[in-house]
C-alpha cells in the first residue's frame, strides 16, 4: 500500500517525548514544516533528561538539557515547551504517568498528539540481536495513547482541574520502518540539523564526532529514504 500524507485538518499539536533531544531525533522536521505552513505545535516533555549524561550530575544535567530543548524548540517555531518532572529512566506506565499526560493534553487542548516510537527494539522483526529500544520510551509510548483518552473522561482521574478534552483527531506514532502516512520534509532537513545542534553539550558527551557532522548524520539516517527522497513517518490512530 503506497504511504499517504499526513492528514491536514488540525491547527494545534502537541508532540509527547520522554527526553530531551528525543524530539530532534527526526519528529523536529516535521514539526518545522507544520509551523512553517501555520500550524501551532506545542512540546510536552516528561522528564528532564537528568540521567542522560555520563560524568554530569543530574542536577546539573537537568537544567542543562532543559536549556537545550528550549532553544532547540525555538529554531523549529514552538515556543510552548512543558516539563512534567519524572525522574529520567524509570518512566512507569500506569496511571500516574496516564493521569499527568492526560492533565497536559487538556491544558494544551491539541488536534494531533505525536509521539516517539515505543517498540521494544529498533531493529526491523526478525533481527537478532536487535537493539533494544529505552524502558522510558516503551513507558511513554502507552501512556501516551491511554492518555487521550482519559483526557476527555471525566470520571478517570476527576482531580484533574482543566476541562476534559475531547478534541483529539489523531495520534501519530514515529514509525521509521513501514510507515503508512509520511509528512515531506525536504525543505525542512537544514532547519532540522540546526534543531538538534541545539543539543550541543549532549551530543558532546555522546560521541567524538564534531556536533555538526552528528546532527547530519542523524538527521540524514532519520528523513533519507532508499528512493532519496526526505520524508518523516508516521502510523495513525483515531483519537
Amino acid at each position: 500500500m503506497p504511504t499517504k500524507p499526513m492528514p491536514d485538518d488540525w491547527q494545534r499539536a502537541l508532540v509527547v517525548a520522554a527526553h530531551p533531544d528525543d524530539i530532534e531525533y527526526g519528529i523536529a522536521a516535521a514539526v518545522a514544516a507544520w509551523t512553517g505552513a501555520g500550524k501551532e505545535v506545542h512540546y510536552l516533555l516528561a522528564t528532564r533528561g537528568e540521567a542522560g549524561m555520563a560524568g554530569v550530575p543530574p542536577e546539573e544535567a537537568g537544567p542543562l538539557r532543559e536549556q537545550e530543548e528550549r532553544r532547540s524548540a525555538a529554531v523549529v517555531g514552538v515556543t510552548e515547551v512543558e516539563f512534567l518532572d519524572h525522574r529520567d529512566g524509570v518512566l512507569v506506565a500506569g496511571p500516574e504517568l496516564r493521569r499527568d499526560i492526560a492533565g497536559a493534553i487538556r491544558r494544551h487542548r491539541p488536534e494531533l498528539v505525536i509521539t516517539g516510537y515505543f517498540g521494544a527494539t529498533w531493529s526491523p522483526p526478525g533481527l537478532s540481536p536487535s537493539y533494544v529500544n529505552s524502558a522510558d520510551h516503551r513507558a511513554l509510548g502507552q501512556c501516551v495513547l491511554d492518555a487521550v483518552a482519559d483526557a476527555g473522561n471525566e470520571w478517570i482521574f476527576p482531580d484533574l482541574t482543566e476541562p476534559p478534552w475531547t478534541g483529539v483527531q489523531y495520534i501519530a506514532v514515529q514509525d521509521m520502518l513501514d510507515p503508512p502516512h509520511e509528512v515531506d520534509v525536504t525543505e525542512q532537513v537544514d532547519t532540522a540539523v540546526a534543531s538538534l545542534r541545539e543539543h550541543r553539550r549532549y551530543l558532546e558527551i555522546l560521541s567524538e564526532v564534531p556536533v555538526e557532522e552528528q546532527a547530519q548524520q542523524i538527521i540524514d539516517m532519520a528523513t533519507l529514504t532508499e528512493d532519496d527522497r526526505r520524508r518523516i513517518g508516521f502510523r495513525l490512530y483515531w483519537g
